[in-house]
C-alpha cells in the first residue's frame, strides 16, 4: 500500500533574522537549511528574494529556532561571505541609531555599508579596465561572466542568472569583485580607476642568478647611459621590492627611451602593478615636538578624567595645541595595540590634518570619507576589519567594522556638520560617537575652541569632564580685533564696494609684509538676488520658493536648494523694464572685485562651487600653505579648524548676516563662526589681526568675540534658552510634513498635529510654514514637539508620532503624504 501525500513538518528548522537595505518597516525572517546552518553567522550576508522576483544582499542579525507566524519564510537562497562584514557591537549600535532617531534598520544598513557590500537584482556590473583577456585561473562559469562582458559591455545580476542558468550567483560576483576583475557601474560613473604603477624588474636569469650581472652589464657596455641605468636600478633594489619607471628616471637622469631599450635586449622587464587605492605613505617619520607646560598638564588631566568620566570636553583656544595632544594619546592607544578613530566635521579638515599625522604615525592611518569611491570604501571597511589602528574621517566613519576601539576624538565637536540632513538616518555624529564609545568600552574626547551649548552645560554639570587650554602654543597673543562701522564708512563714502577703507588698509600692509590674508563671507555665488528697480520684482526658483543666485562664471542663475540653472534676463517678466540689478554679495563678487583693488594679489576661492573635484580641497589648502596664494576667499569652509602659519590678516565681510536667521541657535552659530575664521590669524611667528565689518556693532555677539569671551556668550546664551525652554533644557523633536499639492499638506497635517496633540499637549508647537516653504516642488509645514528632557518622556512621545504617522497615511488621500522626524534638530 503506497504512503499518502502528507504535508511536510519542519520540526527542529532554524531562521534567520536579516535586514535589507531598504527603508522596510522592520526586519524579516528566513528559513535557514542545514547545510547553510554550519557555517552560517551573524553579521555574514546572504542571498535572499524580497517580494515576487527582486533579489538582494541581505545582513544577517540572528539566528534561532522561532518561526514567523503572520508570514511562510521563504528560504535562504545562498551565503555570500564566508566570514562576517558586520560585527555584533556595529548591528546593537544600527538598532541604537534605528530607535533614537526615528528611522528603519534598513535605512541605517544603507548609510552604513559600503555600496560595494550591497548588491541587488538591479546592480549593474562591467568588466575592470585593466582585464587584458587573461582568462587563466577563471572557473568555467567566471569564464563565461567575462565573455559575456567582452561583448556587452555591462551586464544586471538578472543578466548573469540568465547567462549561467541559475538563481545563486551573488558568491560568485562577490569572488570576481573581490579579486578586482570586476566593479560595478557606479563606481565607474565616479571617475573610478584602479591605481597601477608602472614598474621595471631583471629579466632571467639575472633575477634569480645576480651572479650573472656581469653579463648584463656587458650587454649593454655600447651604451654609457644604459649601463648607468642598471647601476641604478641595483642601488635602489637594495632597499625596495618593487621599483618605478618614475623612480629609476629620476635616479639615472634618464627618459623612457633608455630603459626601453634596455627591456629590448633582454635585461629588464617591464610590468603593472595594481596597487592599494587607500595609498601609502613612504616618506621618512618625524618626531613630535615636545609639549609645552599647557599640554602636558592638559594630558595629565585627560588621563586622570578618563579613570571616572566616560567623555571629556578639551576646550582651547584656537592654536592653543590641541591636536598635539591628540597625538600623545593617539601614540598611548597604539602603544596598547587598540584602534582610534579621529572624526572631524568636514572633508577640507582631512588633507592637512592627515599630512601632520602621516608625518607621525605612517600607514598606520586610514582616512574614510564620502569623497571615496566604492572600491575604496570596501577596501578600507575590510583594513579596519583586519584592526586598522587609526581611522581619520566625517562623520560615516562611526560606522566601519572596529574590533578593539579604544579612543574616539571629536574635533571641533560644536561643528554643525556632524549631524546628517538627508537622507536618514538623521543622527548627529558627536552624540553617536558617546553611544558608540558605551558599546565599546572607549573614552570620548571632544576639542573645539567654541563648545556647544549643550557640550560645555554637561562639563559644567560634570557629566563631561572638562579640561581646559586658555593660552595658545608658544606663547603667542590671540589675535587683535577690530570692529569696523560699515554703515558710518558707507555715510562718509571711505568704503570700496563691499570693503571697507581700514579692511583693504590691511590688506595691503599685510601683502606689503609678505604675509597672507583670509576673507570669510557666508554666501558662495556672486550675487544672491537679480532684482527690478521699477516693481521690485526678483527672480525666483520654478521648483522653490527661494532666489536664484547669480554666478558670473556660468553667467546663469542658480538655485543652491534643488540645482535649477536659467540665463539671466535682459528684461523684467512683471513689467518689461530693462532696469535689472544684481543686489547682494557672494564669494565669487568679493573674490572678483578684489582682484580689482589689489591687482598684484594671488586670490582664491573656497566654497562648494570650487571643490567639487576629489582632491581640490587639498589642491588649494597646499596651493595656500606653500604661499602660492596670498588672499583665500571663502564660506564656512575657511574656519574649520586649517592651520597656517603666514596669516596677518582674517576679514569677516559681514557679520550682520550671520545674526538674522531666525533660529534659536543663530547666536551660537554666528559666535563660532566667527570666532573660529578669527582664529586663522597670526598663529606660529607673530599676532594676527582680525577684521569684522558689521553694520550694528552693539550686537553681543561681536562684543564678545572681540574679547574672547566664550564664558560671558555661554551663560547670557543659557539664561535666554532657559527663559524659552530650548535645550539643553528641554529636548526637540522636529517634524516635517511635505507634498507637491500644498491642499493636501495642510489637511494631512492638521489630521496629524490633532493626533498628537491630544496626547502630547502643549508640548506641541505649530504647525508653521518654514522659512523657505516649497522645495523641489514639495510643499512643507513644520511641527516642533518640545519635551521635557527625561529619556521617558522623549521615548513616548517618538512612539506616539510613530503611531500617528501610520494613522494619518492610512487615511484616503495621505499615503503619499511624506513624515521626515528629526530628533535633535541642529
Amino acid at each position: 500500500m503506497n504512503n499518502p501525500q502528507l504535508h511536510p513538518v519542519l520540526t527542529n528548522a532554524s531562521y534567520a533574522t536579516v535586514i535589507l537595505p531598504l527603508a522596510a518597516p522592520k526586519p524579516y525572517t528566513y528559513l535557514v537549511s542545514e547545510e547553510q546552518l554550519l557555517t552560517l553567522q551573524v553579521g555574514m550576508r546572504v542571498e535572499v528574494q524580497f517580494g515576487r522576483s527582486k533579489l538582494y544582499a541581505a545582513l544577517v542579525i540572528g539566528l534561532h529556532k522561532e518561526a514567523p507566524k503572520a508570514y511562510k519564510p521563504k528560504p535562504i537562497l545562498s551565503l555570500i561571505d564566508q566570514t562576517p562584514v558586520v560585527l555584533p557591537q556595529q548591528i546593537e549600535l544600527w538598532k541604537w541609531i534605528a530607535s533614537y532617531y526615528c528611522c528603519t534598520l534598513g535605512e541605517v544598513m544603507n548609510a552604513a555599508l559600503p555600496a560595494g557590500l550591497k548588491l541587488a537584482s538591479e546592480t549593474r556590473i562591467v568588466i575592470s579596465p585593466i582585464f587584458d583577456d587573461n582568462f587563466e585561473g577563471l572557473s568555467d562559469k567566471e569564464y563565461m561572466i567575462a565573455e559575456a562582458l567582452r561583448i556587452q559591455n555591462e551586464l544586471s545580476i538578472d543578466d548573469v542568472r540568465k547567462i549561467l542558468g541559475q538563481k545563486t550567483v551573488y558568491p560568485l560576483i562577490t569572488r570576481l569583485l573581490d579579486r578586482k576583475l570586476l566593479y560595478l557601474k557606479e563606481e565607474l560613473k565616479t571617475s573610478y580607476k584602479p591605481k597601477i604603477v608602472r614598474c621595471v624588474r631583471l629579466q632571467e636569469p639575472y633575477r634569480s642568478a645576480p651572479d650573472r650581472l656581469e653579463e648584463a652589464f656587458e650587454l649593454l657596455s655600447r651604451s654609457t647611459r644604459q649601463v648607468e641605468t642598471l647601476m641604478a636600478f641595483i642601488q635602489l633594489d637594495r632597499d625596495k621590492e618593487h621599483i618605478r619607471r618614475q623612480e629609476l628616471y629620476k635616479m639615472a637622469q634618464v627618459d623612457s627611451g633608455v630603459i626601453d631599450a634596455i627591456v629590448k635586449k633582454g635585461v629588464f622587464e617591464a610590468y603593472e602593478r595594481n596597487i592599494s587605492r587607500l595609498g601609502s605613505y613612504d616618506k621618512d617619520l618625524i618626531e613630535s615636538h615636545q609639549l609645552s607646560a599647557q599640554q602636558e598638564r592638559a594630558l595629565v588631566e585627560i588621563r586622570t578624567s578618563f579613570k571616572y568620566k566616560e567623555v571629556c570636553l578639551l576646550h582651547g583656544v584656537t592654536g592653543s595645541g590641541k591636536t598635539r595632544v591628540y597625538i600623545e594619546l593617539i601614540q598611548e592607544a597604539l602603544d596598547q595595540e587598540e584602534q582610534v578613530l579621529y572624526l572631524l566635521p568636514e572633508i577640507a579638515l582631512t588633507a592637512q590634518i592627515v599630512g601632520r599625522l602621516q608625518r607621525i604615525f605612517g600607514d598606520q592611518i586610514a582616512v574614510y570619507h564620502s569623497r571615496l569611491n566604492n572600491n575604496e570604501r570596501v577596501e578600507l571597511w575590510r583594513k579596519v576589519l583586519a584592526g586598522s589602528p587609526i581611522i581619520l574621517g566625517a562623520r560615516s566613519s562611526l560606522f566601519l567594522p572596529f574590533r578593539k576601539l579604544r579612543l574616539i576624538i571629536v574635533d571641533e565637536e560644536h561643528d554643525t556638520s556632524f549631524k546628517q540632513m538627508e537622507p536618514a538616518p538623521r543622527y548627529n555624529a558627536r552624540d553617536t560617537a558617546i553611544y558608540l564609545a558605551h558599546l565599546q568600552g572607549a573614552k570620548v574626547l571632544l576639542g573645539t575652541a567654541t563648545p556647544a551649548i549643550e557640550s560645555y552645560h554637561n562639563a559644567l554639570k560634570q557629566k563631561y569632564a572638562l579640561v581646559e587650554m586658555k593660552e595658545r602654543f608658544g606663547g603667542l597673543q590671540l589675535p587683535e580685533t577690530i570692529t569696523v562701522d560699515a554703515l558710518n564708512e558707507l555715510k562718509k563714502k571711505l568704503n570700496h564696494s563691499h570693503f571697507t577703507s581700514v579692511l583693504i588698509k590691511e590688506l595691503k600692509a599685510a601683502l606689503e609684509r609678505g604675509e597672507q590674508a583670509i576673507l570669510f563671507q557666508n554666501r558662495r555665488g556672486y550675487a544672491p538676488t537679480l532684482r527690478c528697480k521699477v516693481c521690485n520684482w526678483h527672480s525666483e526658483c520654478v521648483q522653490c520658493d527661494v532666489s536664484l543666485t547669480y554666478h558670473k562664471f556660468t553667467d546663469r542663475l542658480r538655485c543652491h536648494y534643488c540645482g535649477y540653472s536659467t540665463p539671466v534676463q535682459k528684461t523684467c517678466p512683471a513689467c518689461g523694464s530693462h532696469e535689472l540689478s544684481l543686489r547682494g554679495f557672494g564669494t565669487e563678487k568679493i573674490e572678483d572685485e578684489l582682484q580689482l583693488l589689489l591687482p598684484d594679489a594671488r586670490i582664491a576661492r573656497m566654497d562648494f562651487d570650487t571643490v567639487k573635484g576629489k582632491h581640490a580641497h587639498a589642491r588649494l589648502i597646499n596651493e595656500f600653505e606653500e604661499r602660492r596664494l596670498d588672499v583665500l576667499v571663502g564660506t564656512q569652509m575657511v574656519t574649520k579648524g586649517l592651520d597656517f602659519d603666514n596669516v596677518g590678516v582674517v576679514g569677516v565681510l559681514s557679520a550682520d548676516q550671520l545674526l538674522q536667521f531666525p533660529d534659536f541657535r543663530s547666536s551660537e552659530r554666528a559666535f563660532q563662526l566667527i570666532t573660529q575664521v578669527s582664529g586663522r590669524a597670526g598663529r606660529k611667528n607673530k599676532r594676527g589681526k582680525v577684521i569684522i565689518q558689521a553694520f550694528k556693532l552693539d550686537h553681543p555677539i561681536i562684543r564678545e568675540v572681540q574679547n574672547n569671551a566664550y564664558t560671558s556668550f555661554f551663560h547670557r546664551e543659557l539664561e535666554e534658552r532657559k527663559l524659552f525652554a530650548y535645550p539643553p533644557f528641554s529636548r526637540l523633536i522636529k517634524i516635517t510634513l511635505k507634498h507637491r499639492k500644498p491642499e493636501v499638506v495642510n489637511e494631512a497635517t492638521k489630521l496629524f498635529t490633532e493626533m498628537i496633540k491630544s496626547r502630547l499637549g502643549k508640548r506641541v508647537k505649530g504647525p508653521a510654514i518654514p522659512g523657505i516653504p516649497r522645495i523641489r516642488n514639495y510643499f512643507l509645514l513644520d511641527i516642533l514637539v518640545k519635551l521635557e528632557t527625561n529619556p521617558k518622556a522623549l521615548r513616548t512621545a517618538k512612539q506616539i508620532i510613530a503611531e500617528a504617522g501610520k494613522m494619518m497615511q492610512s487615511q484616503p488621500g495621505f499615503s503619499t503624504v511624506r513624515l521626515i522626524v528629526d530628533v535633535d534638530p541642529n
